[in-house]
């Protein structure tokens, strides 16, 4: 679990153990009334363990603070969904995955993306995200619904062309150089990518390999400064708390100042172009 997840479990735990304490009772003694082993309320206050929405019904009875029952529930669901695995998103199949980047990209005005080893689903070519949706498909032996998770993937990318939504995107160089498919799928997603970088709402840089070498971050993007989406080999990270959304803000600008745009993107873009489709034709 990560170390922001944890923070909140027991940021809850303190605030579950004022409402106790400001009722008189000790741990044993709510432990008691509420039928529960000894340890329980213990456990709940440490964050070592999460409450089901019936044991907060009960703490709040005990405790006489029925009146936060509602907001508690609400920031302990917060607290689950913070971390979720990709077994649990990906039960059904990838639609569904995508399906909720289309609704946070549709309910965002900015959008910052980084990304330091593959091309950003909303940039993606049909054949590039059905190549990442097919990998994933088989590395998490999940149901192979690839052609509609790549029908959602696209739709995402009519965001590019209406409304005043803008994408500010940072890719590291490695990008140009991740073979997804195949070079002959590479050569369209690169051919994707100069045309994109010129759109009016996408402002679009890459971090050259011979820069300074960039802060160790994973991918991430960041919904307006309500959300932060972090994605990790086994689980995806939602975070929503102002402190850690400005941290990533932080993060993204560092990223961005490294970044080279313009001729200087279009003339990495074509020379890794040209090494493929030199490729293509050995």
């Amino acid at each position: 679990m990560t170390d922001s997840v944890h923070e909140a479990r027991e940021s809850f735990g303190l605030r579950l153990r004022e409402i106790r304490r400001h009722a008189g009772l000790t741990a044993r003694q709510l432990s008691s009334m509420a039928g529960w082993h000894e340890s329980k309320v213990s456990r709940f206050e440490r964050g070592i363990r999460s409450p089901s929405e019936a044991d907060l019904r009960a703490y709040c009875e005990h405790t006489g603070a029925n009146d936060q029952l509602a907001d508690l529930i609400a920031t302990l669901n917060h607290v689950d969904l913070a971390y979720v695995e990709w077994r649990r998103i990906l039960s059904s199949g990838t639609k569904r995955r995508q399906q909720i980047s289309v609704k946070l990209a549709e309910k965002s005005t900015l959008t910052r993306i980084y990304q330091p080893t593959i091309v950003p689903g909303i940039l993606q070519t049909a054949e590039y995200a059905e190549a990442m949706l097919r990998d994933v498909v088989e590395f998490e032996q999940i149901p192979d619904d690839v052609e509609a998770g790549v029908a959602q993937r696209l739709q995402r990318q009519q965001f590019l062309y209406k409304g005043q939504r803008k994408f500010w995107i940072v890719l590291a160089e490695q990008v140009l150089s991740t073979t997804v498919g195949d070079d002959d799928v590479m050569a369209g997603q690169l051919d994707r990518l100069l045309a994109v970088m010129s759109l009016p709402r996408v402002a679009f840089g890459i971090i050259p390999a011979r820069a300074m070498p960039p802060l160790t971050a994973p991918n991430f993007i960041i919904f307006d400064d309500r959300l932060v989406m972090v994605e990790g080999i086994s689980a995806e990270q939602i975070i929503t708390q102002p402190r850690e959304i400005a941290v990533y803000a932080r993060t993204f600008d560092r990223l961005a100042r490294q970044s080279v745009s313009g001729k200087s993107v279009r003339s990495l873009i074509k020379t890794a172009l040209d090494k493929r489709r030199d490729a293509e034709h050995k």
